[in-house]
């Protein structure tokens, strides 16, 4: 009988994090996404993303910022005009952002800064439809802190796909929301195997206690 490595055996998700090897991910906040005006009704979705999810997102990009931790968005956005390039699930969806579009870009409040990187998708995960992959592997990135929306549609996606993929896939539980209030605590019951979760306030208290101990 064999038994694993001992690089291989972990007492938990939780493991001191490092600036370099990390990111910080924000998920389809975009304007297209917070149109209420134009999307189905959801109310509880709105008041939890401008009540303390937008804000909570933006203090972690502010402390990433500080702290040396890339910050990446993702937003969806078709490669062509006639969005022919999309998933078949964005095509029955009908979701359909046109490319450099006022409601692909990400919305103000939470506006990227000069040299980071904005990734357009076409499918829920954007292991699926980008060189997000390749890109942070480039950079030396292991550990991915995720954000954004939808809970139980592109953060679950994204944060199972990441799991599979080899990456420390970290969900920020007061920095992601969803439709309704029991389907965001539904799906991150459902995927919280896959990560490690965090709120804000506890992700940038061992961000700051762990780079400083580095």
């Amino acid at each position: 009988m064999g038994e694993p490595r001992a690089q291989d055996v972990f007492s938990s998700r939780a493991r001191p994090l490092e600036a370099a090897r990390m990111a910080l991910l924000v998920i389809d906040a975009q304007n297209w996404v917070m149109d209420e005006e134009n999307r189905q009704p959801r109310p509880h979705f709105y008041e939890d993303a401008r009540g303390f999810v937008i804000p909570n997102i933006a203090r972690l990009a502010e402390a990433s910022r500080r702290l040396g931790v890339e910050v990446i968005y993702t937003v969806m956005e078709n490669f062509t005009e006639d969005g022919r390039d999309r998933s078949l699930d964005y095509k029955l969806s009908n979701f359909f952002i046109a490319k450099g579009s006022h409601d692909a870009k990400v919305i103000d409040e939470l506006r990227p800064g000069r040299d980071e990187m904005v990734i357009p998708k076409t499918s829920s995960s954007l292991f699926n439809s980008t060189n997000f992959e390749y890109l942070v592997r480039n950079i030396g990135i292991d550990t991915v802190a995720v954000t954004g929306f939808l809970t139980d549609q592109c953060v679950d996606h994204t944060i199972r796909d990441g799991a599979d993929r080899g990456f420390h896939m970290i969900c920020v539980s007061d920095g992601v929301a969803t439709d309704t209030r029991a389907r965001h605590e539904a799906a991150l019951n459902a995927f919280k195997g896959y990560c490690r979760t965090e709120t804000t306030a506890s992700l940038i208290a061992a961000m700051e206690r762990d780079f400083s101990a580095a």
